[in-house]
């Protein structure tokens, strides 16, 4: 190290002499600094010669920030902190997807500590980083104070639920990294009318999410009040290839990254898929957590809406299961106490909805329970991603019912594996998809009975449950009609009992199964006019003629039924007599392809093997257009839920629009009201109403803008040193409220020379000259009471 700092130094010596006939004053500024420049960059190709390749050490950090790192605990950078690191370092604006537990807040905290350096008290905020839930909004921020322990760079987070008004002096103490999630953001912002002219830097962590929670508005606002020459990252475990939807976030030529999008799930997770019907859900739900899930294990149970999360919370109460809740509608700190208490370990099974599936980080979570299987592959794939993060092992367990079975064949085209079935792979457990055995869910359903009989709190939670779970359904995205054809033909035959309970069945629910199974292939040989028919009569003779004449063509036609069954058996579950070309037009990836092995042997150079292996086809594969694409259904899965095309359909103008049926479907027609926590007719009224209209065009809720800041700083006297332009001094004086003699911490006189100075002001506000006018006529009554008091002694004194 001290090597290199000679050989810098002496370059720079160098650098730094000068012809005799050249005098200092030559020089100008921009030569100073572009000689610093070039002095930087040589530094940094120096460190970068003599370090190892392939580590942080090689990607040019200060020393505070790498000092950081090491006392995280981190040695060797992840492929996605490897990718996009060195990019962002050099001011490009990046698009980065990688699955979940990849690294990817490191990703974008490391190069922002490394380009605003130290804190500065002459700007505002110059790093700001977007999530869309408060729970990732509080991680990222404890993750920033570990990981830039040693660089003194003051950061403050902005959350919806907490005190605004501590959240105005967070701002005024003058942060450099702002954490925030963008309602609140924007409410703090246009009560304090910030300009933020000063920001650099801008994440927008999970920015699928983000673009889909319904922030268009707050987004727009924001990004029209950033400064052009900003650089702006978007991570997610789930981006679309097509940029179109991320285009108002105001990229300038993005570079896409895009990692694990053919394996989006962890190899160390393992999937199993449970089938039963609806009502069973519960008892299946508590024979894993009993019996299955060990009990020191933590656990994650992921149901539909807050009405589930709390039905299942009180059920488990009772079982004896230690257990604690969160969901978005929960006050914010009985939702801190409540994640804290689990990841300490004191409850271990958390209910909670998709608040919690992205980005949050549980390190010593196992398990994760899908009691209701998501409506979208993405969503599946946050939320197994909770689990087999950093080189951990864990386990994914899905019930599934009859109909959410078509999402499970949309997941398995999505991810591009094989769906399995259990009578098909009996020795395997790892994304099975099987039954439960009727004796299993007997035993957990009587219980269930009883306390429901006893408990009226119970029974009313379930009709809350079924009416909730309703108007969920309508809001959930429908399935691909291709999966449900298909998966209503596989539901007609058995799909076997699920390996995890093999040593619970016995031979009489193998009989059982059986003759279920039995009973639904049934076909009679005789049809109504035949049965019972003890004496002929015409219409049996009829009948008797018809089926020899056709008899045939009927064995023809369910043979051929019989083998479709069959085929799409065998499609659904990878048999090997598929053909490679019909199953990527399904499948954007197979494992132990024919293709696979083609490679193999062009890469060993036999020609021989690649003739036999070779499928002769009709097609000339230079001049085929397939009518999708090989990855359609991946990202079809990735896709935003209000894509272009969707907005594009809303605003066709409807010339048929005055129909029956045109008129009862806009009156079926509902929307989420987050006020009245329900859905609620669109009676058609006018969005801009009771909105404001910004700088930048676009209409926001009039409670953005009110008085809370006036009153803030009415409460606390705050003065504003200097103009209106917050560019000049953006962190205004705190003063101390009324009847109180201390300094806050905040509200502390800073020393000369730490940005500002000390003064006394020659002009004086409203409140002060009132302040003096009050104090001297005070002191004008008290001196006129005193000289009134002392003429009366004198004149009693002159009578005496």
């Amino acid at each position: 190290m001290d090597e290199n700092i000679n050989t810098v130094t002496g370059k720079r010596s160098k650098l730094l002499e000068s012809p005799p006939e050249v005098s200092l004053c030559d020089f100008s500024h921009d030569d100073d600094s572009a000689e610093e420049a070039d002095i930087k960059k040589m530094v940094t190709e120096q460190k970068k010669k003599k370090k190892k390749s392939g580590g942080f050490q090689s990607m040019g950090f200060s020393f505070p920030v790498y000092k950081g790192i090491l006392k995280k605990g981190y040695n060797i950078p992840t492929p996605i902190q490897r990718k996009t690191i060195p990019l962002i370092m050099e001011g490009k604006d990046v698009v980065a997807m990688a699955r979940t537990g990849s690294g990817k807040t490191a990703a974008f905290l490391l190069p922002m500590f490394e380009r605003l350096k130290t804190h500065n008290a002459q700007t505002g905020a110059r790093g700001l980083v977007f999530s869309p839930t408060r729970e990732l909004a509080l991680q990222t921020m404890n993750f920033t104070k570990e990981l830039g322990r040693y660089i003194g760079l003051k950061t403050a987070i902005i959350l919806g639920g907490d005190s605004i008004e501590d959240q105005f002096a967070a701002v005024h103490e003058n942060p450099d990294i702002i954490i925030a999630t963008p309602g609140r953001f924007l409410h703090v912002v246009m009560e304090m009318d910030l300009k933020l002219s000063s920001v650099e830097y801008i994440v927008f962590d999970e920015a699928d999410s983000l673009f889909e929670m319904g922030f268009q508005e707050q987004l727009h606002e924001v990004l029209y009040r950033l400064p052009d020459h900003r650089q702006t990252l978007l991570f997610s475990a789930t981006l679309p290839r097509l940029l179109v939807d991320f285009a108002k976030a105001g990229l300038n030529e993005p570079v896409l990254i895009r990692l694990d999008v053919d394996s989006k799930l962890n190899e160390n997770l393992k999937t199993l898929f449970i089938s039963c019907r609806s009502d069973d859900k519960l008892a299946v739900l508590l024979h894993l957590l009993k019996y299955v899930v060990k009990p020191e294990e933590l656990t994650v149970v992921f149901a539909a809406t807050r009405h589930h999360v709390e039905y299942l919370n009180m059920v488990l109460i009772r079982t004896g299961i230690n257990c604690t809740y969160v969901y978005s509608s929960l006050d914010l700190v009985a939702r801190k106490i409540n994640v804290a208490k689990f990841k300490a370990n004191k409850a271990n099974v958390l209910i909670v909805t998709d608040i919690a599936a992205r980005g949050i980080d549980i390190p010593m979570l196992d398990n994760v329970i899908n009691y209701n299987f998501p409506g979208k592959p993405k969503l599946f794939v946050h939320r197994v991603g909770r689990v087999a993060r950093a080189s951990r092992s864990g386990t994914a367990y899905s019930i599934v019912t009859p109909e959410e079975a078509p999402y499970l064949l949309d997941l398995h085209l999505f991810v591009g594996r094989c769906l399995k079935l259990a009578k098909n792979h009996p020795n395997e457990t790892d994304g099975i998809y099987g039954s439960i055995p009727q004796e299993i869910i007997d035993e957990e359903t009587d219980l269930l009975k009883r306390w429901h009989d006893s408990s009226v709190d119970l029974t009313n939670l379930v009709n809350v449950c079924k009416n909730a779970y309703k108007q969920y359904v309508k809001s959930r995205a429908a399935p691909a009609v291709e999966s449900v054809k298909r998966m209503k033909e596989l539901m007609n035959s058995a799909i076997g009992i699920h390996p995890l309970f093999q040593e619970k069945t016995n031979h009489l629910e193998e009989q059982r199964e059986n003759i279920l199974e039995g009973m639904k292939k049934y076909r009679p040989n005789n049809t109504i006019f035949e049965i019972g028919r003890t004496s002929k009569s015409q219409a049996r003779d009829v009948m008797q003629c018809k089926r020899n004449y056709h008899e045939k063509v009927i064995n023809k036609a369910r043979t051929k039924q019989q083998f479709q069954v069959t085929e799409k058996e065998k499609e659904i579950h990878g048999s090997p007599g598929v053909e490679d070309d019909d199953m990527q037009n399904v499948f954007s990836v197979i494992i132990g392809s024919r293709q696979k092995q083609l490679e193999k042997h062009q890469i060993s150079g036999n020609p021989q093997k690649n003739k036999k292996l070779q499928k002769k086809s009709f097609r000339d594969d230079n001049f085929y257009l397939p009518y999708k694409k090989a990855d359609h259904e991946t990202e079809k899965g990735l896709e935003l839920e209000k894509s272009f095309d969707r907005q594009a359909v809303g605003a066709v103008l409807d010339l048929v629009g005055d129909e029956d049926n045109f008129m009862k479907h806009k009156k079926g027609i509902t929307k989420w009201d987050r006020r009245k926590k329900k859905f609620v007719k669109d009676m058609g009224i006018d969005p801009r109403k009771k909105k404001i209209k910004t700088e930048s065009g676009v209409w926001i809720p009039a409670s953005y803008k009110s008085t809370i800041y006036k009153q803030w700083k009415e409460k606390y006297k705050i003065d504003k040193q200097g103009n209106d332009n917050e560019e000049t001094d953006p962190t205004p004086k705190l003063h101390t409220p009324v009847g109180k003699g201390k300094f806050t911490k905040s509200s502390r006189p800073h020393k000369l020379g730490q940005g500002r100075s000390n003064y006394k002001r020659e002009l004086k506000r409203p409140e002060e000259i009132l302040k003096a006018r009050q104090k001297k006529a005070r002191m004008q009554f008290h001196q006129r009471r005193r000289q009134a008091e002392r003429s009366k002694k004198k004149g009693k004194n002159k009578r005496r």
